[in-house]
């Protein structure tokens, strides 16, 4: 059984999301799937296309780029949520000009108070270079900060590297690496 938080984090393309998936899937719950993406373009079509192929008939997909609160509120407490992810929806927060730590504040709020377990997929972004202009540097910090949030809230807390699984926090359920 997952805890009522479940963060799983990681760099781009290191397997976070399928692990999630994966996660949620077992579970013999309802499963929501709660999407963060704005489809702005071919390319962007095009990943949320491969996410959307890997995923069964046995999900509902709920697109909250921005009121995700809202999207969590909306659930029961007999699904399961997978929220994919909180660096999209950080991302589209800073570009329609919405406060950082207000919105965050609301979003752990609305995770703590949603009636279904949620699993979170965030991107690790302080591993590399310092960025080199002010809108990078202050995502990369804001990004920080709600990953450390959200692993602070969380049961369980899981990186993902080359695919593979590391527990940070908690325990993962049996069968889920």
């Amino acid at each position: 059984m997952l805890p009522k938080l479940t963060l799983v984090i990681g760099g781009a393309a290191s397997g976070k999301s399928a692990f999630a998936e994966r996660l949620v899937t077992q579970t013999a719950r309802p499963r929501r799937y709660i999407a963060t993406a704005q489809v702005l373009d071919a390319e962007m079509q095009a990943r949320a296309d491969r996410h959307r192929a890997r995923r069964d008939t046995g999900w509902t997909t709920v697109e909250a780029p921005l009121d995700t609160a809202a999207a969590l509120h909306d659930t029961t407490r007999d699904e399961i949520v997978l929220l994919d992810c909180a660096t999209l929806w950080l991302t589209n927060q800073m570009l329609s000009g919405n406060d950082p730590a207000t919105e965050t504040a609301r979003l752990l709020r609305a995770l703590k108070t949603a009636p279904a377990p949620v699993v979170v997929v965030s991107n690790e972004v302080g591993s590399g270079i310092v960025p080199e202009n002010a809108l990078s540097r202050r995502f990369r910090d804001e990004q920080g900060r709600l990953n450390q949030r959200l692993a602070a809230q969380a049961g369980l807390v899981v990186t993902v590297i080359a695919g593979l699984p590391l527990v940070l926090k908690g325990v993962l359920p049996e069968g889920a690496a």
